[in-house]
C-alpha cells in the first residue's frame, strides 16, 4: 500500500480503539507507519483523514449490515421467522462491530461542530432508509419512495434503538426473540 492507503488504514484503526475525538495525528502516522508530514501531503489535515477514514469505515458497515439482512432464512420461513433471524445476525453485527456503533453516537453528540461529518450522516441515512425498506420489505422506493422512506425509518429507528441498549448495557439488551415477542403483541393490540 502507498502512504495515503496506509494514512486511511491506520486512521480505522484508530477510530475502533481510540474514537473520533481522542485520535491524533500522532496515533494516525503511528498506525500507518508514516510520518507525521504525511497527513498534511495526502489529507490537509487530520480533521480531513479522519473523515474520509470515517465515511470508509460507515461503508463497511453498511456492507456488513446488508450481509446480515440478505442472508437467506431457511426454506418455508414464516414472516416473523424471518424477522427474528435477520435480528439475530443484526445482534451479532453489535457484538463484532461495538466500536463502529459507538463512533457514530460519539460523532451524533458533535454534529453541530462538524457539519461536513453532519452532510455525510445526513446522505447516508437517506440511503439506509431507502435499503433498509428493500431489504426487509422488498420495497422498490422508485415505485413508492414515500413509502419506502416510512418504512426505512421504522427499521432505521427500531436498528439505531437497538444499538443504544447493547453499547449501554448488553446483558440485558433485547433478543432477536424478545422483538418477535414485543411485535407480536404490538400487531395483536392494533388490529381491530
Amino acid at each position: 500500500m502507498g502512504n495515503r492507503e496506509d494514512l486511511l488504514a491506520g486512521a480505522k484503526r484508530c477510530l475502533m480503539e481510540k474514537g473520533y475525538a481522542a485520535t491524533t495525528s500522532r496515533n494516525i502516522a503511528e498506525a500507518a507507519g508514516v510520518s507525521l508530514a504525511a497527513i498534511g501531503y495526502h489529507f490537509r489535515s487530520t480533521k480531513a483523514l479522519l473523515n474520509e477514514a470515517l465515511i470508509e469505515a460507515m461503508d463497511d458497515w453498511g456492507k456488513e449490515i446488508e450481509r446480515a439482512l440478505t442472508t437467506e432464512a431457511p426454506p418455508g420461513s414464516t414472516p416473523l421467522e424471518r424477522f427474528e433471524a435477520i435480528w439475530t445476525r443484526i445482534i451479532e453485527s453489535y457484538v463484532r462491530l461495538r466500536p463502529l456503533w459507538a463512533i457514530q453516537f460519539e460523532l451524533i453528540a458533535q454534529m453541530d461542530r462538524l457539519p461536513e461529518v453532519r452532510e455525510s450522516f445526513a446522505n447516508a441515512n437517506r440511503q439506509a432508509r431507502l435499503g433498509l425498506a428493500a431489504l426487509f420489505e422488498n420495497l422498490d422506493p422508485v415505485a413508492d419512495e414515500r413509502k419506502a422512506m416510512a418504512v426505512g425509518a421504522f427499521y432505521q429507528a427500531l436498528l439505531g434503538g437497538l444499538a443504544t441498549q447493547w453499547l449501554v448495557d448488553p446483558d440485558s439488551a433485547p433478543s432477536a426473540q424478545d422483538l418477535v415477542q414485543a411485535l407480536q403483541v404490538i400487531t395483536a393490540v392494533t388490529r381491530p
